[in-house]
């Protein structure tokens, strides 16, 4: 235990020193890691062009190599953006990610409903733990523990910087739902492929039959929260656009599966926004 807590504090001193660097001299150092992690080491290039392939079939090999590139490309330079957000002043971080519609969870807060703010892994993601800052509402992070206890320990340390909290996703239902838990916002990933495929929640994906995760409807049901959308974009200097899009207001009359099929269109129209930006590398279809 005392072993891992050094290890951690080791690690995190580490980063938080690379965190003060110039933002210039961290992305020269992340496009340095692109051409090693794309040209050298090769990482999971045939996972990532298959899935572009399949959900881009009208691209062509050409069109399809030039978004591979830019998916690399920026999936470093987040990683920079990442690594300075460790030591970042809230002054330039407000500069570098802009939120529109954010009246929107202000209006179901105040309303005494809680929100389930979805999200899939487009753009910066992990950018998203300054949203605590921008509004005065608890925001609360779903997350599941990773094994690693040093990589699980720094994933809270930065999500949790700017006030945001986490919980994990086997609490989550229990808290939501507790009397003694005022409204809140609700930050879910639920892009990923579960491990148990539902019919009920099977869409056309890109192209493809796609299962999604039914929790995160399941919890805005039982909670009789209000859900929206997350659309990330990067900007061309840069920085990161997030913009709040209504997805139900009264989950409690939707059919089953409506709000994840809403959730689902939204996510397929941030990805074809910006083909390059989203998490390419996970064997999404595996199932």
């Amino acid at each position: 235990m005392v072993f891992r807590s050094v290890r951690y504090r080791c690690v995190y001193a580490g980063l938080y020193a690379v965190s003060l660097l110039p933002v210039t001299l961290l992305y020269q150092v992340a496009n340095l890691a692109f051409f090693l992690i794309y040209y050298i080491i090769r990482y999971r290039r045939e996972v990532v062009h298959l899935n572009m392939a399949r959900s881009f079939p009208k691209q062509r090999y050409e069109e399809i190599s030039i978004i591979k590139k830019k998916f690399y490309r920026g999936f470093m330079r987040h990683f920079a953006d990442i690594v300075k957000a460790i030591s970042i002043s809230p002054k330039i971080m407000d500069e570098k990610i802009e939120f529109i519609g954010l009246e929107i969870l202000d209006e179901a807060i105040n309303s005494g409903k809680s929100v389930i703010a979805s999200l899939g892994h487009c753009s910066n993601w992990e950018m998203l733990h300054f949203l605590s800052h921008k509004i005065s509402h608890e925001v609360y992070a779903v997350y599941k523990p990773l094994s690693s206890d040093v990589m699980n320990r720094l994933m809270i340390k930065l999500r949790t910087r700017f006030g945001m909290k986490v919980i994990t996703d086997r609490s989550v239902i229990r808290h939501i739902r507790s009397n003694n838990s005022p409204p809140a916002v609700y930050l879910f990933l639920a892009d990923q492929c579960p491990q148990v495929n539902d019919e009920n929640f099977r869409y056309c994906f890109l192209n493809q039959d796609t299962y999604f995760f039914s929790g995160m409807e399941k919890l805005a049901r039982k909670s009789n929260s209000v859900v929206v959308y997350l659309n990330i974009k990067q900007l061309p200097d840069r920085r990161y656009k997030v913009t709040c899009k209504p997805v139900s207001n009264r989950t409690d009359i939707e059919s089953e599966g409506e709000i994840t099929r809403k959730y689902a269109e939204l996510l397929e129209e941030n990805i074809k926004e910006q083909p390059g930006s989203w998490l390419w590398t996970h064997k999404r279809w595996k199932r």
